[in-house]
C-alpha cells in the first residue's frame, strides 16, 4: 500500500495506459481520480473499481476545465498528492502535408495542456505546503524523429524537456517531477496509428502493430498493465531522490 490515502490525478484515465495506472495506483490504496473527456468511459472505469474512485470530465485544452477540476477534487478530497499527466492526441502524416489544424491540436493538448496542468496542480500543492509528485507521460517518439510522425515527436520531446525544467524549478518546493516513456503500447489509440501507417505504407490492418511488436527486443508490444509498477515508484516515497528524469519503459527499445 504504497500510495495509501494518497489523492492521484491522472489525466486521460479512462482507458489505455492511463487506465491501467489508475488500477495499479487504486491496488496500492490511493483515492484516485479518473480525469476524462471521456466522462461516460471514466465513470465506467469507477465503477469498475468502486470504493472511492471518483471520475471527473477534464479537458486539459481548456484552463477553466483545469482549475475546475482541481477545485472539485480539493473540495471532495481535500487536495491533490499525485497528478498523471497522461491525456494525449495523436497525428501523423507525411512531412510536406502537415496541416496548421493538426499542429495546433496536438501541441495544444500534448504539450500547452500538460503545461499548464502541471502548473495549476503544482500551485495547489505549494499553497496547501503539500510535498507532491507529477509525472508526465512522454514517448520514445520524443527520443527521435520520424519522417512520418514529425509533430507527435515534437510534442514528447517537449514533454521530455518540460519535465526537466519543471522537475529543477519544483524540486525546492518539495514536488518531484519526472516523465516516463513509453515505447509501443498495445492500447485504442495504436489501433488508430496501425490504421494511419497502413494508409501511408500500403500495409493491411494489424500488419504495423505485427512488425512492431516483433521489433520490440522483448518480443512484443507493451501493455497497459506493464506502466503501472513505474508510475506507482514514481508516485511513492521510493523515488524521493529521483528529480527531472524520464524513465524509459519500452521493452528495450531505446536506451538512454
Amino acid at each position: 500500500m504504497k500510495l495509501k490515502n494518497k489523492v492521484a490525478v491522472v489525466t486521460g484515465g479512462a482507458q489505455g495506459i492511463g487506465a491501467g495506472i489508475v488500477r495499479a495506483y487504486a491496488e496500492e490504496g490511493a483515492h484516485v481520480v479518473i480525469a476524462d473527456v471521456a466522462l461516460h468511459a471514466a465513470e465506467r472505469l469507477r465503477a469498475e473499481l468502486g470504493g472511492d474512485a471518483m471520475a471527473i470530465r477534464l479537458d486539459v485544452g481548456n484552463r477553466v476545465s483545469i482549475d475546475a477540476m482541481i477545485a472539485e477534487v480539493t473540495t471532495r478530497l481535500g487536495g491533490v498528492d499525485i497528478l498523471v499527466n497522461n491525456a494525449a492526441v495523436f497525428d501523423m502524416g507525411p512531412f510536406l502535408e502537415i496541416t496548421e489544424e493538426s499542429f495546433d491540436r496536438q501541441f495544444d493538448i500534448n504539450v500547452k495542456g500538460l503545461l499548464f496542468t502541471l502548473q495549476a496542480v503544482a500551485s495547489h500543492m505549494v499553497a496547501q505546503g503539500r510535498r507532491g509528485k507529477i509525472i508526465n507521460m512522454a514517448s520514445q517518439a520524443g527520443r527521435r524523429g520520424e519522417a512520418l510522425v514529425a509533430v507527435y515527436c515534437a510534442t514528447k520531446a517537449a514533454v521530455i524537456s518540460l519535465t526537466q525544467s519543471a522537475g529543477l524549478a519544483l524540486i525546492k518546493q518539495g514536488i518531484n517531477v519526472n516523465g516516463i516513456a513509453p515505447g509501443v503500447v498495445d492500447t485504442p489509440m495504436w489501433d488508430r496509428v496501425d490504421a494511419l501507417f497502413g494508409k501511408y505504407e500500403n500495409l493491411p490492418q494489424g500488419e504495423k502493430k505485427r512488425q512492431v511488436g516483433l521489433a520490440v527486443p522483448m518480443g512484443r508490444m507493451g501493455r497497459p498493465e506493464d506502466y503501472g509498477g513505474a508510475a506507482v515508484f514514481l508516485a511513492s516515497a521510493d523515488s524521493d531522490y529521483v528529480v527531472a528524469q524520464t524513465l524509459n519503459v519500452d521493452g528495450g527499445n531505446w536506451m538512454s
